[in-house]
């Protein structure tokens, strides 16, 4: 059994991954991830979005696939140098924005976004924030989606990727519907809608 971190991970282990690494969980080289980001974004069908938000979007790979589905996009991260190269690799993107912002204990008004990203980022959140994500979400609009992607194999985090997804299920309640949950041998996608 693997000894789980307590506390919601600190920014500055995710600012030393990227200053130590030019792509730390090779989110831009590995056949894995460009899989899973067309997944990701293929969850999302033929909708376009008004307004998105990306938490904790790194090196920008998943973000400029989706400021395709949206015509305004905020993506976060709490990585000065991830975000660094987020800027970078959607520079030609005039609709995408980025900011430094530590989610859910920094958070943009929730009412509005009409989709919700949130990739690979609850299990690293501890059950204090998890609620904190959940009161944020309440926020959202009605039928606003939220997707949820994330690795489900053992890891040392907060919350195990199933966990986390089914913590934030939980808290949200009759908020939202699950419209999709499908689970690959590494991860699992979730599409909710709020009610």
């Amino acid at each position: 059994m693997t000894m789980r971190q307590a506390e919601t991970i600190a920014p500055d282990y995710f600012e030393r991954m990227f200053q130590g690494d030019p792509d730390p969980w090779e989110l831009a080289s590995s056949d894995y991830e460009a899989e899973k980001f067309k997944a990701t974004v293929a969850a999302l069908g033929d909708c376009h979005f008004r307004s998105g938000f990306e938490i904790g979007c790194a090196g920008g790979t998943l973000t400029s696939m989706l400021a395709d589905r949206c015509s305004q996009l905020l993506a976060i991260d709490v990585s000065e140098t991830a975000l660094k190269r987020a800027r970078k690799r959607c520079n030609t993107l005039p609709n995408v924005d980025f900011a430094s912002m530590q989610f859910p204990r920094q958070t943009p008004r929730a009412v509005e976004f009409d989709l919700v990203v949130i990739s690979e980022v609850a299990y690293y959140w501890d059950d204090r924030d998890i609620d904190r994500a959940a009161g944020w979400l309440e926020g959202l609009q009605a039928n606003s989606v939220v997707l949820l992607v994330h690795y489900i194999l053992e890891t040392d985090y907060p919350q195990t990727g199933d966990d986390a997804v089914r913590k934030l299920e939980v808290a949200l309640g009759d908020c939202i519907r699950r419209c999709r949950s499908d689970r690959q041998d590494r991860y699992r996608l979730d599409l909710w809608l709020r009610n």
